[in-house]
């Protein structure tokens, strides 16, 4: 393959003008109120449909990330104090946004003791004291697999508890270089044991191998995971990782057949899928 053929976009990798309605009503009232949501920050191609459905996803603990992860574009360096109040608020513009499924992520906080799980714990419980009908994912990060951190969230029930090995076991260190593959499975198998219901993803088009396609799904099912999202990494800038392979549909719809008949419950599919892609399916 040669360079070019790297580098250039194929015509089905185009994303659709969001046109609907109820886009356009939670589109007027972020920017009247100036609510911030990674839908928006992270350019997600999927933010009309999700909005469309009632869905939205945050970022809480700031915008400054302690790791430096080559596919990422959230800034690395050192974070800003916790913002107390960021539950509230978080909390606030759900009710606002009229969010029926809220998806909550963060940077990862490696600086601060707890990995910021007290946050991530007071989050949803205001989400939940404000907004009483609204469902909750919460998309963690590994918390270095600390039993104690990863409790908090198991206590506090989210309905899915999802964390992205983002890719295969070999490229591992190349694509989350602070992260680890089996720490990342030891974070999804605490949560399994606790009964919680488990979700995870990877990007595919970082040069990976059908086969370690294959084997992260069984690696998964091991530890207890039961939905998955499977999408095609975009580079965000010259600074990231290069796009290896732009994947084929077909090929995409493939892995989804094959997870599907490996024992997954749930297998979203497509160049476009991201993790939070037809989240408020994922309940059922």
């Amino acid at each position: 393959m040669s360079v070019s053929e790297k580098v250039r976009k194929p015509k089905w990798l185009k994303v659709k003008l969001p046109t609907a309605t109820a886009y356009k009503n939670v589109r007027s009232v972020v920017k009247k109120h100036k609510l911030h949501t990674i839908c928006e920050s992270g350019n997600c191609p999927n933010t009309g449909e999700c909005w469309g459905a009632g869905t939205a996803t945050f970022m809480i603990l700031g915008n400054i990330c302690t790791r430096s992860c080559g596919f990422c574009n959230v800034q690395t360096g050192r974070p800003l104090s916790v913002d107390i109040n960021e539950p509230r608020n978080i909390a606030n513009s759900v009710k606002i946004m009229k969010v029926k499924h809220a998806v909550i992520t963060s940077v990862d906080r490696d600086d601060l003791k707890d990995g910021g799980s007290n946050i991530w714990a007071e989050t949803v419980n205001e989400i939940r004291k404000v907004n009483p009908n609204t469902t909750l994912e919460t998309l963690i990060p590994d918390f270095k697999a600390k039993k104690e951190d990863i409790q908090k969230i198991i206590d506090v029930a989210p309905e899915v508890v999802s964390h992205n090995m983002e890719t295969v076991e070999r490229l591992t260190k190349k694509v989350r270089i602070q992260a680890k593959y089996r720490r990342s499975l030891d974070v999804l198998n605490i949560l399994n044991k606790s009964g919680v219901r488990t979700k995870s993803g990877i990007m595919l088009g970082l040069g990976e191998t059908d086969e370690e396609v294959i084997q992260t799904m069984k690696d998964l099912l091991d530890v207890g995971v039961t939905i998955m999202t499977i999408g095609q990494y975009l580079q965000p800038s010259k600074k990231h990782l290069p796009v290896f392979e732009y994947v084929h549909p077909d090929k995409f719809e493939m892995f989804k057949n094959i997870g599907v008949k490996l024992g997954f419950r749930i297998v979203e599919s497509g160049p476009l899928v991201r993790s939070s892609y037809h989240a408020e399916k994922h309940l059922y």
